[in-house]
C-alpha cells in the first residue's frame, strides 16, 4: 500500500519536458528545476518528496539535460526503488537506474570482481544467523534464539559503522550502546564469524558495501570507470544513511557535486542499524553552495492529524528536533484523532477489530486500514482478533506481489490467452478487456464474491482480484487496449515490482510502516514501556521513540485511532499508563494522567479519549493472572506470543493428549467446512495444542487458555468440553 499504488489509474506520459512540471507546487517545482550542483531537499511526511525527485529526474531527462543511463537514484528498500522506477516510467524517463545501495553495489561488485580480484565473486549468504550460531559453537558460547538475533544485529551494526572486531568493545563504549552480552564476548563471536566466512568463501549483505568501497578505494581505474558511467546521483531517505553508505556515495561522486539528497531528520528511526541524520544536517557544511528546498505542504493528512504530528515534534529535544519541519495540511478538515483506553491487551485488540469491521461495513476498503504496533510480538494478538471478527488481513513484509505463485500463474494464463485468444472459447462471451481478464482469472480460482474468512485461500483470491481491478483501470486509461497490451504492462510492473493494491487490513510494526500510508490507522499499545520501549534509556533513545510515533501518526490520511491497555492480560494489575508522548496532546491528558483504570464501558468522544473497559457478563469466567506469564515446565518468563498461548517454552516437553488433539483437529475441520472459513479462524493450532495439554474440565478452565475468548467460549465451549471429556459434541453447538 504505497502512494504509487493508492490509485491504480495509468496517467498518460507527459508529451514534453514542461508538461512534466504541471501540477507541482512552487517548492516541488523548485526541486524539479534545480538540476545543477548539490541540492538538499528537506521534506516532511506527506509533502510529495518522491513526486518531487522523480519529476526532477524526468524533467532533466525530457529536457535533454540528463542522460538516463548516467543517473543513479538510490534508496533503502526494494519497494521504494520499485515505486521510483514505476513513476519514472510513467513520466517517460526510461533507462534511469533506481536501486537500493546494496543492489547498486552488488551489480558493480559482480562486474568488477574478476578484474579487481580474480575469479568469481564469493557466494552471498541469504541469512547470516546460522553462521553466527556456528561461530558461537566454535567459541563454546551458548546462545538461545533471541541472543542469536541480538548478536547478529550487533555484527551488522559493527560492519555498517566500519568497526572491526578488535575495535568493537571501544566503539560500543564510545557510542553508549547497550550490548546484549559482554562486549568482549561479542567481539570474540564477531571475529569467529569473520573467520568462518573466509573459510567457507562466502560474503554477507554488509560485505557487499564493504568490498565495493574497498575496490573503489584501491583501484582508481575502476573508480573512474564507475564515475564515467554515473554523472548524477539522487539519494532518497538521506537521514537513514550509515557511515558505510556515505563512504560509498563519496566514492561514487569523486570530486563532483551533481548530487541531490532528500530527507527528514524527524523521521530518523533506524539508528540501531547505524543510520544517522548527521549527513543530512551537515550537508550545507560539506557543500556550502548547496540549493536547499523545504517541502512542508502536507497533501496526505488532514489538519487534525497534522496538528497531532506537529504537537509530538514540538515537545522533542536534540539536534534533529532543532531542524524539525512544521507541516501545513493542504486537505479539508477531517475527524479528530480518537484516543481509547482499554482494561487489557486482548480487549484492546478486540476493540480495534470491532471498529475495523464497522469501518469496512461502512464502505472503507480493507486495504486502506492499518494496525501499527511497536514490536512484531504484538502481531499475533491482532491476527487472532481480526480472524475472530472475520476481517481479512495481510502481514507487512510478506512475499512480494509478483512473486506470489497465484500471480505468476495468472500472468502466464493471461499471456497464453493473449497469444491464442481467437481460438479460446473461454473468451467468446467476453467483449472487452476487463471481462476477458475476469474470464481467464475465473479459471485460476477468482470468483466475483470473495471466499469467507481469511487465510491462504482468501489471500490468493485477493491477489487475483487486484489483477482484475488493475485490468479495469488499465482499460479506462487506455481506450482500445488489448489483452496483449495488458500483459506487457504487467511484465513491466513485475520488473519494477510496482504492485497493485491487495485487499486486506495491513498489520505492521512502526518500523515496517515507514514510507506507507492509509486512510485509517490504528496505533495500538501506545503505553509506557512500549512507547517508548522499556530499553530506551538515554535521551537520544527516547527521542528516537518519539520520532517512531511521529512516523506512525503521519501514516494516516484521515482517521487516526490511538489506544493503550492498563494491563497486559485480563484480570491483571492495571498499572500501565498512556505514553508520556501523548501528555498535553490528548484532550484531558493532564486530568487522567496516572489513571488506575476505568470502571465501565465509556462512550466514544471524538477528539477525546475513551475508557473502553471490557463489559463481562456476570456468569462469564474471568482469568485472574496477575504475574508475568511463566513456563509451566521450566519456570522461564515467557514473552513470545505463541509460547504464552501454550504456557510453556517451545522447546520444553509437551504433555499433550495426542488422541484429544486429533479429535479436536477433526472437529475444527468440520466447523470450518460448515462456516466456510479457514480452520485457524475456529482455533489456531497452538490453541488446540494448549487445550490438549490442559484438558479443561469446565468453562472456567477453558477460558484461562489464551486464544479462547468469550466469543469462542460461547460458540464452541460446549463442543470442546465434550471432546475433552471423551464424548461426542452435541449437534448444533457450532451455531451462534
Amino acid at each position: 500500500m504505497t502512494a504509487a499504488t493508492h490509485s491504480t489509474l495509468f496517467p498518460r506520459v507527459p508529451d514534453s519536458a514542461d508538461a512534466v512540471l504541471e501540477g507541482l507546487d512552487p517548492e516541488q517545482r523548485a526541486v524539479a528545476t534545480a538540476l545543477h550542483g548539490p541540492v538538499c531537499v528537506l521534506a516532511g511526511a506527506g509533502t510529495g518528496k518522491t513526486r518531487a525527485i522523480t519529476h526532477r529526474i524526468a524533467y532533466g531527462v525530457r529536457a535533454g539535460i540528463l542522460q538516463p543511463s548516467s543517473v543513479l537514484a538510490v534508496t533503502f528498500t526494494n519497494r521504494a526503488a520499485g515505486e521510483m522506477r514505476g513513476r519514472l516510467r510513467q513520466l517517460g524517463a526510461v533507462g534511469v537506474q533506481a536501486r537500493t545501495f546494496h543492489s547498486a553495489a552488488l551489480r558493480q561488485l559482480q562486474y568488477f570482481w574478476p578484474k579487481a580480484v580474480g575469479g568469481p565473486l564469493p557466494r552471498l549468504v541469504d541469512r547470516k544467523i546460522q553462521l553466527v550460531a556456528d561461530a558461537a559453537a566454535a567459541c563454546r558460547i551458548r546462545l538461545d534464539r533471541g541472543e542469536l538475533r541480538d548478536v547478529t544485529a550487533e555484527i551488522e551494526w559493527s560492519k555498517v559503522t566500519q568497526t572491526v572486531p578488535a575495535d568493537y568493545t571501544a566503539a560500543t563504549a564510545k557510542a553508549g550502546r547497550e550490548t546484549p552480552r559482554d562486549p568482549a564476548e561479542i567481539a570474540q563471536l564477531y571475529a569467529a564469524y569473520e573467520d568462518l566466512k573466509r573459510e567457507r568463501s562466502v560474503i554477507d549483505f554488509e560485505d557487499v558495501l564493504l568490498l565495493t568501497v574497498a575496490v573503489l578505494q584501491d583501484r582508481h581505474d575502476i573508480a573512474e570507470q564507475v564515475r564515467a558511467q554515473y554523472q548524477h546521483f539522487v539519494v532518497d531517505e538521506y537521514q537513514d544513511v550509515s557511515p558505510l553508505q556515505q563512504r560509498l556515495l563519496e566514492l561514487w561522486l569523486g570530486d563532483r557535486e551533481n548530487l541531490c539528497v532528500v530527507g527528514d531528520a524527524s523521521q530518523t528511526i533506524y539508528s540501531f542499524t547505524g543510520a544517522t541524520p548527521d549527513h543530512l544536517l551537515d550537508f550545507r557544511v560539506r557543500h556550502p553552495g548547496a540549493t536547499v528546498v523545504k517541502l512542508v505542504r502536507d497533501y496526505r493528512s488532514t489538519p487534525q492529524v497534522v496538528r497531532l504530528a506537529n504537537g509530538l515534534l514540538a515537545q522533542a529535544k536534540g539536534r534533529a528536533a532543532d531542524h524539525r519541519l512544521e507541516l501545513v495540511s493542504q486537505r479539508p478538515a477531517g475527524p479528530e484523532p480518537v484516543f481509547t483506553e482499554y482494561t487489557d491487551e486482548p480487549a484492546e485488540a478486540e476493540g480495534a477489530a470491532r471498529r475495523i469491521r464497522e469501518l469496512i461495513g461502512s464502505g472503507v476498503p480493507a486495504s486502506e486500514i492499518a494496525v501499527l504496533f511497536r514490536t512484531n510480538s504484538q502481531s499475533e494478538t491482532y491476527e487472532q482478533a481480526l480472524a475472530d471478527a472475520g476481517v481479512p488481513y495481510q502481514l507487512r513484509g510478506a512475499e512480494r506481489f509478483f512473486d506470489r505463485p497465484e500471480v505468476r500463474n495468472a500472468i502466464t494464463a493471461l499471456r497464453a490467452a493473449a497469444r491464442f485468444g481467437g481460438n479460446d472459447a473461454l473468451l467468446d462471451d467476453a467483449p472487452d478487456l476487463p471481462s476477458q481478464v475476469r474470464a481467464v482469472l475465473s479459471g485460476k480460482g477468482w470468483t466475483p464474491q470473495p471466499p469467507a474468512g481469511s487465510g491462504a485461500v482468501r489471500e490468493s483470491w485477493e491477489s487475483l482480484a487486484a489483477l482484475a481491478h488493475l485490468a479495469q483501470d488499465f482499460a479506462v486509461a487506455n481506450a482500445g487496449a488489448t489483452l496483449a497490451d495488458l500483459v506487457v504492462e504487467l511484465d513491466e510492473r513485475a520488473g519494477a515490482q510496482h504492485a497493485p493494491t491487495v485487499q486486506g487490513v495491513t498489520l505492521a510494526s512502526l518500523h515496517a510502516a515507514k514510507g506507507l500510508e492509509w486512510d485509517v490507522v490504528f496505533l495500538v499499545g501506545v503505553a509506557e514501556g512500549m512507547m517508548p520501549i522499556t530499553y530506551a534509556k538515554t535521551d537520544e533513545q527516547i527521542e528516537e521513540e518519539r520520532r517512531l510515533l511521529y512516523v506512525g501518526v503521519t501514516r494516516a490520511r484521515e482517521h487516526l485511532h490511538l489506544s493503550w491497555a492498563l494491563a497486559r492480560s485480563p484480570g491483571g494489575r492495571a498499572n500501565r499508563r498512556p505514553s508520556r508522548f501523548l501528555t498535553g496532546l490528548r484532550p484531558g491528558s493532564q486530568a487522567v494522567a496516572g489513571r488506575a483504570g476505568a470502571a465501565g464501558a465509556g462512550a466514544v468522544e471524538r477528539g477525546s479519549w475513551t475508557a473502553a473497559a471490557t463489559a463481562v457478563p456476570e456468569q462469564a469466567p474471568r482469568r485472574r493472572q496477575r504475574t508475568p506469564a511463566r513456563c509451566r515446565v521450566c519456570g522461564r518468563t515467557l514473552t513470545d506470543g505463541g509460547e504464552m498461548k501454550l504456557m510453556r517454552c517451545e522447546d520444553c516437553p509437551s504433555d499433550m493428549d495426542e488422541g484429544l488433539y486429533e479429535r479436536l483437529r477433526e472437529w475444527r475441520g468440520e466447523q470450518a467446512r460448515r462456516s466456510g472459513q479457514p480452520a485457524f479462524c475456529v482455533f489456531t493450532d497452538k490453541t488446540l495444542i494448549a487445550i490438549a495439554e490442559a484438558v479443561p474440565d469446565d468453562e472456567h478452565e477453558l477460558a484461562r487458555i489464551p486464544g479462547v475468548g468469550m466469543r469462542k467460549l460461547r460458540r464452541y465451549g460446549a463442543d470442546v468440553l465434550a471432546l475433552c471429556a471423551g464424548r461426542d459434541p452435541a449437534e448444533g453447538q457450532d451455531q451462534d
